[in-house]
């Protein structure tokens, strides 16, 4: 396929309150062409039950659209790298069923942070990751994908760093079902410089050296509110960021990444804000 012909498709991560009768409607309403949902309360362990037929009704309310592809982000509590084995167990248990309700969502994949290692060494902290998604997997035998968040360093954080992401990866038995999404807020305070072209080449020359391109399945598309390499995760308006208009330019006309859905987790108080931001990232295109 000619790369020229290609546009990338733009989204945002949309609310869920109220249920997912209104899902939809908040998407189209803001313009987009991709989106990523939470599949409950992302900050709560306990949740209301899955509606199956809910789930169902809202799949055909999705396949009436020109939506697609639809993603799931995993809760916000859970930790793969957890050194409690009651945490850990919890939220092996907790993407397990994050995995099966993407099945019944009709989404594409479940994007998941990927952890903090609090007192562990860097190397068992990853180990204990890989080994929590291979029970996972194993457990949701479905053909749902797993998208390893890159994070931005703060705290404990671990998968700040490509060589980290790389070394969970190695380590995942079903290679078909894992890839990786790609935050550019975190990227940039995680201290790869996606402001500059020159950035934004030599961090994707490094990622496909130890990941592959092949393995980048979506982009999640955030200005940073802190510097290059601040290790402080916030979010930002696109362009009004440090990234900058000019470092997103680049990034939505890469010919490496123009293929890849792009979910903006810009700030939001209204509709607005959504839809400034869509019409600027939109004003990009090349």
């Amino acid at each position: 396929m000619n790369s020229k012909n290609i546009i990338m498709r733009f989204g945002f991560h949309i609310s869920i309150a109220g249920g997912f009768p209104r899902v939809i409607p908040r998407a189209l309403r803001t313009g987009c062409e991709t989106m990523q949902i939470f599949s409950g309360n992302p900050r709560a362990w306990k949740k209301k039950p899955f509606n199956p037929e809910e789930a169902q009704n809202f799949q055909e309310a999705l396949s009436q659209t020109s939506i697609a592809p639809l993603f799931i982000h995993a809760p916000y509590l859970l930790n793969l790298a957890s050194p409690s084995e009651e945490l850990y167990t919890r939220s092996i248990d907790c993407l397990v069923d994050e995995l099966n309700k993407a099945y019944r969502l009709g989404a594409r994949s479940v994007i998941v942070h990927v952890g903090n290692k609090l007192r562990l060494k860097e190397p068992e902290a990853l180990d204990r990751v890989a080994r929590a998604i291979n029970l996972a997997f194993r457990r949701a035998n479905n053909s749902i994908q797993l998208l390893l968040e890159n994070t931005a360093g703060q705290g404990t954080e671990i998968g700040f760093k490509f060589s980290q992401l790389k070394t969970i990866v190695d380590q995942v038995d079903e290679k078909e079902r894992i890839g990786i999404c790609l935050d550019t807020a975190h990227a940039f305070e995680a201290g790869y410089d996606l402001s500059t072209s020159t950035g934004l080449n030599q961090m994707m020359d490094e990622f496909d050296t130890l990941l592959g391109l092949d393995r980048l399945k979506a982009l999640h598309l955030n200005d940073s509110r802190t510097s290059f390499g601040s290790r402080v995760d916030r979010h930002w308006h696109i362009g009004k960021g440090e990234i900058g208009l000019s470092g997103f330019l680049h990034i939505v006309n890469h010919p490496a990444l123009i293929h890849l859905p792009g979910i903006m987790e810009t700030p939001r108080k209204e509709d607005a804000d959504d839809l400034r931001n869509m019409e600027i990232m939109r004003s990009l295109i090349r």
